[in-house]
């Protein structure tokens, strides 16, 4: 596994450096893991009507701050409050509820309306497609070295292992671009283009995901570009443009929470030898090294769809996510007793650490570190299977 050059700031709430180096025995990480375990079982058991009426009302919240922004499109002096409105129905949408309930989370409602099989987001990119690239091989090979696809997109150099070429000279215009466009970059995800670029796949083996992904970009397009603006009549162009920027702002709002869950510094990488056979309490520990928090206020956690929990959401992705700050406070507590690192910190230092490792990758490194073996010698317990532990 590799470590940032960047040590984790000091301010930031993290253990030491001293403790993130810190190898655990194989007893002690099946201990961890078992500990983790618990917490997942207890909280399980309590799931009932509270967390069933939260996401409800979420929703009902969701949808009714779409409605007041459809509404207001028709006030033309009203835009800028009409695309606010919007911009956090978009956003709620995509990340409390959507990203949430595709997980799983709400599953146990029996509710067909919050099932992760038939749910449909406000996204370009098709729900099944984000399940396979995000549920299964994201959250199973979380920062893992060429398993992970969402360590740079295929497009950004965002690890000194990943060998540097020139044209990641770009890597700030690319990380812009990929900002301003999130939702395009993530519905192509699954395409591979870097690979067919690289002549390792062929656009053929694509296309069972053309048909889904054309007709995804196609209602939304009718959705937010024709039909929404067509029914404002001459304020067309003024609904158009409000839609844009609705879609604009939720895409850079998803870009930043979502690249602070994984690229701040201090967050660790991980070779593929490293993490083969291992086992859950393995996994666990890959896991929580391979992510961060942002802290903030209760809005703030709700419009990050609670991504603001990452440490938390990656170790349990099928707990509804309102349960994260709780679980929090445990699992720092047992990181702090094992003296494993646990990476938090405010926003603007959690994004300002990502901008400078964007920008310091965009360069040819000086003197490389690898630090081999970093989860320990020897692998024990039963091995992980290539499916995720909670897609």
């Amino acid at each position: 596994m590799t470590v940032t050059a960047q040590s984790a700031p000091t301010d930031t709430h993290t253990i030491p450096g001293d403790a993130l180096l810190r190898r655990l025995t194989p007893e002690q990480i099946e201990a961890f893991g078992a500990e983790l375990d618990e917490i997942r079982q207890r909280v399980i058991g309590r799931l009932g009507e509270e967390d069933a009426t939260y996401i409800r009302n979420v929703v009902k919240a969701q949808r009714a701050f779409e409605v007041a922004g459809r509404a207001l499109f028709y006030v033309p002096p009203a835009w800028p409050l009409a695309v606010a409105a919007l911009s956090v129905s978009k956003i709620l949408d995509n990340m409390e509820i959507g990203h949430n309930v595709m997980h799983g989370q709400y599953d146990w409602m029996g509710d067909p309306g919050l099932n992760s099989r038939m749910y449909e987001w406000d996204n370009v990119c098709p729900s099944d497609q984000w399940k396979y690239s995000h549920n299964y091989i994201h959250h199973t090979y979380t920062n893992i070295l060429g398993k992970d696809r969402d360590i740079g997109y295929g497009i950004l150099r965002m690890d000194e292992e990943q060998e540097w070429k020139p044209h990641y000279l770009g890597n700030p215009l690319y990380a812009t671009l990929l900002m301003l466009g999130f939702e395009w970059g993530v519905a192509m995800h699954d395409l591979e283009f870097e690979r067919i670029m690289a002549g390792e796949k062929t656009w053929a083996e694509t296309k069972h995901l053309h048909a889904g992904l054309i007709r995804k970009i196609r209602n939304q397009a009718l959705k937010d570009y024709l039909l929404f603006p067509a029914l404002t009549g001459p304020l067309f162009p003024l609904t158009f443009a409000g839609n844009a920027t609705a879609n604009l702002v939720r895409n850079i709002w998803a870009f930043n929470i979502i690249f602070c869950g994984h690229f701040p510094a201090g967050v660790s990488t991980f070779s593929q030898e490293e993490c083969e056979d291992e086992s859950r309490g393995h996994w666990y520990y890959r896991q929580l090294l391979g992510s961060a928090n942002i802290t903030g206020s209760k809005l703030f956690h709700v419009m990050t769809g609670n991504l603001s929990h990452q440490i938390e959401h990656h170790l349990f992705p099928d707990l509804p996510a309102r349960r994260y700050p709780e679980i929090a406070e445990e699992v720092r507590e047992i990181c702090e007793r094992y003296g494993i690192a646990y990476n938090t910190g405010p926003l603007g230092k959690q994004l300002g650490s990502v901008a400078r490792k964007i920008c310091r990758f965009a360069l040819p490194d000086k003197a490389p570190r690898f630090l081999p073996g970093f989860l320990g010698g020897g692998r024990s317990g039963e091995p992980v299977a290539e499916t995720p532990l909670a897609a």
